[in-house]
C-alpha cells in the first residue's frame, strides 16, 4: 500500500474514532483521544515521509484530530469543557516528557536492549515536547477563541464557518511555531521550510475533513445521551 493510500485512510479511522468514542463515553471520551494523540503524535512527529511527493512528518492526522475533539467540546459542551480539554492535553504532555527522563536516568542491566532504542525516541523529546507545548497552548488557546468568537456571531448556524475560520488559522500558528522550535538546526533551512509547508497543508487537508465528522457527531450525540433522554 502506498503512503498516500495509508494516509488518506489513516485520517479517515481516526476522524471515525474520535466521533465512536464521543458515541460510547460522551466528554469523558474526547478528553481520553486528546491525551492519546497527543502523547502519540510527538513521537509520530519523529519520521519523515514522502506524501504526495513532499517531505513531510508523520503525527499530522493524529495532531489535527486533536482540534476536532476540542472543537466537539466546544460546540456540544461549551467554552468551559474545551478549555478543560486544552489544558489536560498540556498536562498529560508535560508529565509524559518528566516521566520519560526519569525512566531513561535509571541504569539499565547488562543484558538490557531498550535502553538505546528509548533513547533514541525519547532523547530527543525534551526539545520535540516543548516545541508541541508551545505550539498546542498557542493555537488550541487560539481555536477555542476564535471558535467561539464565530459561534456568537453565528449561533447553531454555519457550523462549518466556525470549525474550519479557527482550526485553519490555528493550525498555521501551530505549525509555525512547533517546526521552528522543533527543527530549527536539525534541517537545512529549504527541508525545513518545506517541513512547514507540508505539515500545515496536511493539517489543513484534516482539519478540511473533518467537518462532516463535527456533523455526525452532533447528530448522533452519545449512547449516555440518549439514554437519558
Amino acid at each position: 500500500m502506498s503512503n498516500e493510500m495509508l494516509w488518506v485512510g489513516f485520517a479517515l479511522f481516526d476522524l471515525t474514532m474520535v466521533v465512536v468514542l464521543h458515541r460510547l463515553f460522551g466528554k469523558a471520551g474526547l478528553y481520553g483521544l486528546i491525551v492519546f494523540n497527543l502523547i502519540l503524535c510527538n513521537v509520530q512527529v519523529l519520521k519523515t515521509v514522502q506524501l504526495f511527493g513532499l517531505t513531510t512528518t508523520l503525527g499530522n492526522v493524529l495532531y489535527a484530530s486533536v482540534f476536532l475533539a476540542t472543537d466537539m467540546l466546544g460546540e456540544l459542551y461549551g467554552k468551559a469543557e474545551a478549555k478543560r480539554g486544552v489544558m489536560l492535553g498540556f498536562t498529560v504532555l508535560v508529565l509524559a516528557t518528566v516521566y520519560m527522563q526519569i525512566a531513561l536516568a535509571f541504569t539499565p542491566t547488562a543484558d538490557d536492549f531498550a535502553q538505546p532504542h528509548l533513547e533514541a525516541i525519547f532523547g530527543v523529546l525534551p526539545r520535540i515536547a516543548l516545541a508541541s507545548m508551545a505550539a498546542y497552548l498557542v493555537s488550541q488557546l487560539h481555536d477555542v477563541w476564535a471558535f467561539h468568537f464565530w459561534k456568537s456571531r453565528t449561533g447553531d448556524s454555519m457550523l462549518w464557518l466556525r470549525n474550519n475560520a479557527s482550526t485553519l488559522v490555528s493550525q498555521l500558528l501551530d505549525s509555525s511555531i512547533f517546526c521552528v522550535v522543533a527543527f530549527w538546526g536539525v534541517f537545512p533551512g529549504p527541508v525545513l521550510l518545506e517541513i512547514m509547508f507540508t505539515t500545515y497543508a496536511f493539517k489543513s487537508f484534516v482539519a478540511l475533513l473533518d467537518t462532516p465528522f463535527l456533523y455526525l457527531a452532533r447528530r448522533v450525540g452519545t449512547v449516555a445521551g440518549r439514554a437519558g433522554s
